[in-house]
């Protein structure tokens, strides 16, 4: 009987312990979900959730201030994350907070991190939906480092097909790599590329300082840029060149005219070059004017030797030669 009644007792004694240890097991894991304080619902619209479970953790500037509520589909594209979040830590949210998803350490559940903004806005109410970024997920990380590992291998492939053709002295590099006589002309090429550089410099120089002339007084080049008198002098002398020049063209036209009429057989010209029998009479008198100077010409020679006509030519040619020594000595 006595056995019995310790055994009820040890009964009882672990029936209260285990029911003490479930109330306070029950009332910490409340109190972690936040059942038996003062909550506000915050909601937030995400693209991925990234594998978010109910319970996980919502955190405020890395301090855990709630948990996620539920988990909904909103449509195609959005899914709903509602969270519990402490009242006494809600008026410290803003209504421009943003919500995003990330691990609680490397390999840890999933968690909302609230990241705050500096502003002047309201606190959030419950029932509010903050706006949202959605972070680079593991699996797009291991699909964008798998598609660049494959392009590296590409790369690596073709840095190395085209490694073997330089060596090979295939192409152009592997020409100027292998090839001492092309390196050398291109050696002679950039050398004379240098000097022509250097000459056209040189070249400059001098142009820069021949254009620096001008500002001189002296140069006729600055006169004509800044004196405005010889200005208008170069501008009455292009004007009269101009004038000059339809004249001249007038003129060209006129000759033009009358050496077609003169091909034509028109004028006086043409008489004088198609008349044979006048040009034959023209041809005998200027015989005969030739043979009447040839005779007066002698018959002047013989009066100089007359005595009645000699004294008269002596004084003559002493008159011209007092003439000249007159005009020598002035």
């Amino acid at each position: 009987m006595r056995k019995s009644a310790a055994q009820k007792m040890k009964l009882g004694i672990f029936i209260v312990l285990g029911t003490l240890l479930l109330v306070v097991a029950l009332y910490f894991i409340g109190n972690r979900q936040n059942l038996f304080g003062k909550n506000i619902k915050l909601n937030a619209l995400f693209s991925n959730v990234n594998g978010l479970q109910l319970g996980n953790n919502v955190r405020y500037s890395g301090i855990d201030v709630g948990t996620v509520n539920k988990i909904a589909m909103e449509n195609d594209t959005l899914i709903l994350v509602e969270m519990l979040i402490k009242e006494n830590v809600s008026h410290h949210i803003k209504k421009d907070a943003v919500a995003t998803i990330g691990s609680d350490g490397l390999v840890g559940n999933m968690i909302v991190n609230i990241i705050p903004r500096e502003s002047k806005l309201q606190s959030v109410v419950s029932g509010d939906t903050i706006s949202t970024y959605s972070r680079i997920g593991t699996d797009d990380m291991l699909t964008t480092l798998n598609v660049t590992n494959e392009n590296a291998a590409l790369l690596t492939a073709d840095l190395l097909k085209i490694t073997t053709e330089i060596i090979e002295g295939k192409g152009t590099l592997g020409m100027l790599i292998n090839d001492s006589i092309m390196a050398n002309d291109v050696k002679q090429t950039v050398y004379q590329l240098k000097k022509s550089s250097m000459d056209a410099s040189r070249t400059m120089a001098e142009l820069n300082n021949y254009i620096a002339t001008i500002t001189e007084t002296q140069s006729v080049a600055n006169v004509l840029l800044t004196d405005s008198i010889s200005g208008e002098k170069m501008k009455t002398i292009l004007a009269n060149l101009e004038s000059s020049s339809r004249e001249i063209n007038t003129i060209t036209d006129d000759l033009n005219t009358v050496i077609g009429k003169f091909k034509n057989g028109e004028g006086a010209i043409d008489y004088l070059t198609s008349d044979k029998e006048f040009v034959r009479n023209i041809d005998s008198t200027m015989i005969e004017i030739k043979q009447s100077a040839q005779k007066f010409n002698e018959n002047m020679d013989a009066m100089r030797q007359n005595f009645l006509f000699r004294g008269y030519f002596k004084k003559q040619e002493r008159e011209e030669k007092r003439a000249q020594r007159r005009n020598q000595k002035n």
